[in-house]
């Protein structure tokens, strides 16, 4: 597919040079064995990709939220599976917009080097969902140290991370006015935490993506690891998640023109009764659908990037640049499946690996029918339905 540039050529074609030392085989292996890509997450580390949105001050590259995306879009294009380390980009925004000056000074610098992996963060429950609200995890101040005690679920990147951002409740819901006060966001050093009151159940997944479910028995974290104002943590959290979904919607932009390179590829290059498949209609014009919604998508992109850098909010934008984008990669998805025939089946074409990564973010981190319901009521102005 030919490939028009941009003002972020520079980028693309660094990131594209340091994936193409990881090749199919790379990932196509790691996938089987159900490993974690360190050798790969190490590399974009070292490169400094990871810290591209802690400030330069800090260490970090202090790169814009579109040209982040960038980065992202372009390891999934390669091949990749940003799934592994996109929580490094994004979790620790809450520190950049919401820590507290001895915390960025404390933090980010390390961050930015690698010495340090923020890749966690713990908001899910197992009863609760997508209703944050309610979650039940509480936070209690005792003899000058938070007690925590609750559960969290599908809390990835734990055995790759040394902090995790941790968010609970620390006034009871009965006793706030609004149902998002009263949740306060926490720092929790893993590596403290773990065998000290919190517990880690890895999940099995079709995906080979490393998440698990949390326990917390009275684990104890310092008082100054309260992040961002008491009471104020659902704020502090959605700096991260807006940051996340814009992030996730270039991942699955790139997902999709990988499907789309792939299957217009394999269209040209199969010859059946004679002909190119990719000759006939009935093969060409479903890619071709495919790439007007990916190209469609992605203008939702740089719309939410544009919202984010100029520090507004980007409630809105995010949340339908990751559903247009996750909907594009889906329907490229499918279409390059169906374009390779039984061939998108075998491992060795790696169609199947890719088919089974996209397919996550129709679920997470938030749902479809969840945007449906945001849109409808912050833009639409309809009854919440939820």
């Amino acid at each position: 597919m030919t490939t028009t540039t941009d003002q972020y050529q520079d980028i693309r074609d660094a990131v594209r040079s340091l994936c193409a030392t990881f090749p199919d085989e790379y990932h196509r292996q790691i996938d089987e064995q159900r490993a974690y890509p360190e050798e790969f997450v190490q590399a974009l580390t070292e490169a400094g990709w990871m810290s591209a949105l802690i400030p330069e001050q800090y260490g970090g590259a202090g790169l814009s939220m579109a040209e982040a995306s960038v980065i992202m879009e372009e390891i999934n294009r390669s091949g990749g599976n940003s799934g592994a380390c996109h929580g490094q980009m994004y979790v620790m925004n809450a520190i950049v917009r919401s820590g507290t000056e001895a915390q960025k000074q404390l933090y980010l610098p390390r961050i930015a080097s690698g010495e340090l992996r923020v890749q966690s963060m713990a908001v899910t429950e197992p009863t609760t969902g997508s209703d944050t609200t309610k979650l039940k995890t509480t936070a209690v101040k005792k003899d000058g140290r938070w007690v925590i005690n609750g559960q969290k679920v599908w809390i990835s990147r734990i055995q790759h991370s040394d902090l995790m951002i941790l968010l609970a409740r620390t006034t009871p819901l009965a006793e706030v006015q609004k149902k998002t006060d009263g949740l306060s966001c926490f720092l929790v050093d893993l590596k403290q935490a773990i065998g000290n009151g919190l517990t880690v159940q890895p999940i099995l997944n079709m995906v080979n993506h490393e998440t698990n479910e949390l326990f917390f028995d009275s684990l104890e974290i310092p008082e100054e690891n309260l992040l961002g104002e008491l009471g104020k943590g659902f704020r502090t959290i959605l700096d991260g998640l807006n940051a996340e979904r814009t992030l996730i919607a270039a991942e699955c932009i790139g997902d999709g023109y990988w499907f789309i390179d792939r299957a217009a590829r394999y269209a040209k290059e199969r010859v059946v009764f004679g002909r190119p498949i990719g000759q006939n209609q009935g093969v060409q014009f479903p890619i071709a659908d495919a790439f007007i919604e990916l190209e469609a998508a992605n203008l939702m992109r740089w719309k939410a990037c544009e919202k984010i850098d100029a520090m507004q909010n980007a409630g809105a934008e995010a949340n339908m640049a990751k559903y247009l984008a996750a909907k594009a990669s889906w329907e490229a998805a499918n279409v390059c499946l169906q374009t390779h025939g039984g061939f998108g089946f075998a491992c060795e074409y790696d169609v199947e690996r890719k088919f089974r990564e996209t397919r996550l973010y129709q679920v997470a981190p938030i749902s479809t029918n969840m945007i449906y319901g945001y849109v409808a009521e912050h833009i639409l102005g309809l009854p919440k339905s939820y």
